[in-house]
């Protein structure tokens, strides 16, 4: 019985889900701070 009512609220599906949103915080900042850098060496070419 895979898929059923308890089934997402298990410990390892939980996790996965939280890693699931950690790593897309993680790739938002890191674009975010490479456009901050990209802005940064642009403004310093000037």
């Amino acid at each position: 019985m895979m898929g059923g009512p308890m089934g997402d609220k298990s410990p390892k599906s939980m996790r996965k889900q939280a890693d699931q949103k950690q790593s897309k915080t993680n790739n938002d900042n890191r674009k975010k701070q490479a456009a901050v850098t990209a802005k940064q060496v642009a403004t310093k070419k000037k």
